[in-house]
């Protein structure tokens, strides 16, 4: 069995595999991050390997204690994942951009992909028919938007994000609802009018946290997946065994 370990800017995301069959998902605070990896590894006997990626904090003290008790992989642009690194600078692509294509390129293969995950940030990631990742796009996500218009106006309040199809507000709070979410579903919108230009065919996967307000707005033919990030650091875990 394995344990998927993603440290996000926020939270922390613990899975357990076994094989490819997500078992278990839990997701913490970083104060509670160990307290929880405890109670995961007393429930599953069987975990062996553990896979860390992360984007956010997670203090060395941590990582060794999961060392000392699992055969673990810290993930990098120096693992082997399996795509073709297009990207200019690698060394600076993000752990979870790696995770997002590397589950395209396993579960889409010999396909034209787009992945878009709708965290902290939304990024946008491109896998090609010859497996090549070519890069993509990131701008800020849902949170940062709503924190951005109560951080830098005097007048507007910090709301969290909701679920609005409507198209016009008649309050404050509304008109930022409406302003941030379909702002971003025209963002989404307008990205895949503008790869449709380039590429005649290919598929769309929505994922991240954020992507559950936007969802209903988008067209049907975008394939929605939580766990595709998770399922993604498991498939590298696996290919890194070998």
């Amino acid at each position: 069995m394995n344990l998927i370990i993603d440290v996000g800017n926020t939270l922390i995301k613990l899975a357990v595999f076994d094989k490819n069959l997500l078992i278990s998902k839990t997701t913490s605070f970083q104060e509670e991050f160990m307290d929880d990896f405890q109670n995961i590894s007393n429930k599953n006997k069987n975990i062996n390997n553990v896979i860390i990626s992360s984007v956010g904090t997670i203090s060395k003290e941590d990582i060794l204690k999961i060392k000392k008790k699992y055969k673990t992989l810290l993930l990098s642009n120096k693992t082997i994942v399996p795509f073709i690194n297009k990207y200019k600078t690698p060394e600076t692509l993000g752990v979870d951009r790696i995770a997002l294509v590397s589950s395209a390129a396993i579960q889409y293969p010999n396909k034209n992909v787009l992945i878009i995950d709708v965290g902290s940030c939304i990024t946008y990631d491109f896998l090609n028919v010859n497996n090549e990742y070519i890069g993509g796009a990131i701008s800020p996500g849902l949170e940062l938007r709503y924190k951005s218009l109560n951080d830098y106006t005097d007048k507007l309040p910090l709301l969290v994000p909701i679920t609005t199809n409507n198209l016009i507000g008649n309050t404050t709070d509304s008109s930022i609802h409406i302003g941030v979410i379909q702002g971003v579903v025209n963002e989404i919108k307008g990205f895949i009018s503008s790869y449709k230009e380039e590429y005649e065919e290919f598929t769309i996967i929505l994922t991240g946290g954020g992507s559950q307000y936007l969802v209903d707005s988008l067209k049907n033919d975008i394939f929605a997946n939580s766990n595709f990030l998770l399922e993604g650091l498991n498939y590298i875990l696996e290919n890194n065994k070998k």
